[in-house]
């Protein structure tokens, strides 16, 4: 059976959902949360819901509906679940040259106590979360977040913002990480400022995704 692990890792390889405007149900990847996918001309709804009960709600060939408050509200209800974001996926390799790797994560020191919130926040949505400090004040973390892809979110001070520093931590993210890993980013599809600074690190957008979580 295909798992939402599985599309991930094709999509890290090139490889696409087919965009034949068909809809894909499989398994949550987790307990912790599941998810609605949308990739060019295909949508993957990863719970443990049947074919037929989504195919019941959304029309053929609407691409939209799955990400549409009335499907998601009723997939809340069946699963009592919450949507947590609706967010636009980036999509990034490791860099894998050493010299680049250095030079990428030169400055950074690693915290290991988790008591900032951003940290506390990022262990209620991944695991082997890893965080790292900048001389800015800037924050990188990385994680096993949806389907056990590799995750990053950063946190820029207001003082140190367009300065380049986001850049800066969303390209340390890419050096992080295993030289053969990619690295996923969720970004909320109006924070303007945040889509540029991935893009400007040479992520690719590659999908939306609505996350429901329990709390």
């Amino acid at each position: 059976m295909t798992t939402l692990a599985d599309i991930l890792r094709g999509i890290e390889g090139g490889v696409f959902p087919t965009p034949d405007l068909s809809i894909s149900v499989v398994p949550a990847p987790s307990e912790r949360e599941l998810c609605v996918a949308a990739f060019t001309a295909h949508i993957v709804i990863a719970a443990d819901v049947s074919p037929s009960w989504v195919a019941g709600l959304i029309p053929d060939g609407d691409l939209s509906a799955p990400l549409n408050p009335p499907f998601l509200h009723a997939l809340e209800g069946l699963t009592g679940r919450r949507v947590n974001a609706i967010d636009q996926l980036l999509l990034a390799p490791a860099i894998a040259d050493p010299a680049q790797r250095r030079a990428a994560t030169e400055g950074l020191v690693e915290l290991t106590e988790r008591g900032h919130p951003r940290i506390e926040r990022a262990w209620r949505y991944r695991d082997d979360v890893r965080a790292y400090l900048d001389p800015y004040g800037g924050l990188v973390l990385t994680g096993r977040g949806v389907a056990g892809r590799l995750e990053v979110a950063l946190e820029v001070p207001e003082a140190s913002r367009e300065k380049g520093h986001g850049r800066r931590l969303a390209l340390a993210a890419r050096a992080l990480i295993p030289p053969d890993a990619h690295i996923w980013a969720q970004v909320s599809p109006g924070n303007a400022a945040s889509t540029r600074t991935f893009l400007a690190a040479d992520y690719k957008p590659v999908g939306a995704e609505a996350l429901l979580t329990r709390s």
